[in-house]
């Protein structure tokens, strides 16, 4: 490229040489700018910020590959290294192999940044303390593992039996750690689908509840309302249904049913129900004031009309003190008030046998 202008300069090969290092530099920091700027506008047209740590993340790879790529040419047309030339080729393989290696570590890197800052809203918990390095740590040595074989493959090594022997080693250590293993990956599944957090109250199928203290490796942590922590290994609460009482909002409502005589007049009832609703929600700790309670009548009873009614509490365990003034307040204002809730009433007839 070079060859005529340098042709008639001492040391003109040498002068080639630095000449495309140089130009490869300069296209190297342009297209850095061009890149930036293009990902850039693309990225910031998106919600998440991934796309804009992926970009930081293979920029610099990049800057570096287009450098070495003018270095590697600038070799091939070299003459003065023309002896080396098989060791050089064989050197930059390897040099782009780990290049690339460390440009998949860096991706890995972005992404486990994006999660921790946007799925996890930046509130590191004791669940991603626990997981994320461990699932760092194993992508970055699959990576590095991956880049050591092809570069063993490169150098002339044989590597499929090496491959082979690990297999089998793999295996086997597979099949002793067969159920740490089935609870690692459980586990990795409870943190990344998130279905429950650090905090949430939950009830298991089988019906116990309570709230999610710690998610580890291995189990995860319930301490139930009684004070007593049941630990529940991870495949079985990956398997198993749950409600998560604070998904999507800790926010619930709270159903009461209540059933007035058939003597009660309906419309006396409803009002003086929704001002006491209303009086004890406020007065309450963990009601929700600015909720609007109300009634739905739902069932001629056996012995009363049946309805229900609907507050609203800030926990699901708030539902325990609500329902229990709700229903202290209510029992007074209907004596008050004198409407009746009866109790179940049977009627015998008895029928004398007709005498013949």
């Amino acid at each position: 490229m070079f060859e005529f202008v340098t042709s008639f300069l001492p040391y003109g090969q040498y002068i080639d040489f630095a000449l495309i290092v140089i130009t490869f530099f300069l296209i190297s920091e342009v297209v850095s700018i061009v890149f930036k700027k293009i990902m850039h506008a693309v990225a910031g047209k998106t919600q998440t910020i991934l796309d804009d740590l992926l970009v930081k993340a293979v920029n610099r790879p990049l800057i570096i590959g287009i450098v070495l790529a003018g270095v590697y040419y600038a070799i091939l047309e070299a003459s003065f290294l023309s002896s080396f030339l098989g060791e050089l080729k064989l050197g930059f393989t390897i040099i782009f192999i780990l290049l690339g290696a460390v440009a998949g570590v860096r991706i890995i890197g972005a992404v486990l940044e994006w999660y921790m800052r946007e799925i996890t809203k930046g509130k590191k918990t004791k669940t991603e303390e626990h997981f994320i390095p461990i699932i760092r740590k194993a992508a970055y040595g699959t990576v590095g593992l991956i880049a050591l074989f092809v570069i063993l493959g490169q150098l002339g090594i044989e590597i499929t039996t090496l491959i082979a022997a690990m297999g089998i080693g793999g295996l086997a250590v597979a099949l002793a750690l067969q159920d740490t293993l089935k609870e690692f990956f459980a586990g990795t599944y409870v943190v990344v689908d998130r279905p429950i957090r650090i905090g949430d109250y939950i009830e298991l199928e089988s019906g116990e509840r309570g709230y999610v203290k710690d998610i580890s490796w291995r189990s995860t942590k319930i301490q139930m309302l009684g004070n007593n922590m049941m630990i529940i290994p991870n495949s079985k609460l990956a398997s198993s249904k749950i409600i998560n009482y604070d998904m999507p909002t800790s926010e619930m409502s709270v159903v009461i049913p209540v059933g007035v005589s058939y003597d009660s007049d309906l419309e006396k009832v409803e009002r003086v129900t929704i001002k006491t609703a209303k009086s004890v929600m406020k007065k309450t700790k963990g009601a929700v004031e600015n909720f609007e309670p109300f009634i739905r009548y739902n069932e001629f009873g056996d012995s009363n009309i049946n309805f229900s009614v609907i507050l609203k509490v800030k926990t699901f365990v708030d539902r325990y003190l609500l329902t229990h003034e709700f229903i202290k307040a209510l029992k007074k204002a209907y004596d008050r008030e004198g409407i009746e809730i009866s109790w179940p009433v049977r009627k015998v007839y008895n029928y004398q046998a007709k005498k013949w």
